[in-house]
């Protein structure tokens, strides 16, 4: 089985739709604002392996939470631009959040992972926790 509940992704189908349609993406001078959090989650034996893009976000606003098997991430993205013309000087800025959360397979180590922020993608490296495993029960 994968990291991610196969079954969670059908039951939150209608939910993340609504979701998506209520945060569109917006365009500001031509640049296209993230509207989610897109993730790419890999897994081997001893860890998680995330990574998310955060364009424009700066790493004192990203926040990371672990709960067991529970990980959310959110940012705060501010894109400030400035542009001189002839006569004027125009400020155009955008501020906003973007959040997203999973569930994992098994719980996470929280004193062990780590997060780093480079270039707008978020990694994280989330090892398992030791002594948890799951248990197949038989069907009598």
């Amino acid at each position: 089985m994968n990291a991610l509940t196969r079954l969670d992704r059908l039951e939150n189908l209608f939910p993340e739709m609504i979701r998506r349609f209520a945060r569109p993406m917006q365009l500001m001078d031509g640049v296209e604002l993230p509207a989610d959090i897109r993730v790419d989650i890999n897994e081997n034996d001893k860890e998680y392996l995330v990574s998310a893009e955060l364009p424009g976000a700066k790493k004192e606003d990203v926040r990371v939470s672990i709960d067991g098997n529970y990980v959310s991430i959110a940012a705060d993205i501010r894109k400030d631009q400035e542009r001189k013309d002839d006569r004027s000087l125009v400020r155009e800025t955008y501020r906003g959040s973007v959040s997203r959360g999973f569930t994992l397979a098994t719980d996470v180590d929280d004193k062990a992972a780590v997060a780093k922020l480079e270039d707008g993608i978020l990694h994280l490296t989330l090892p398992k926790r030791e002594g948890v495993s799951s248990k197949l029960l038989k069907i009598q």
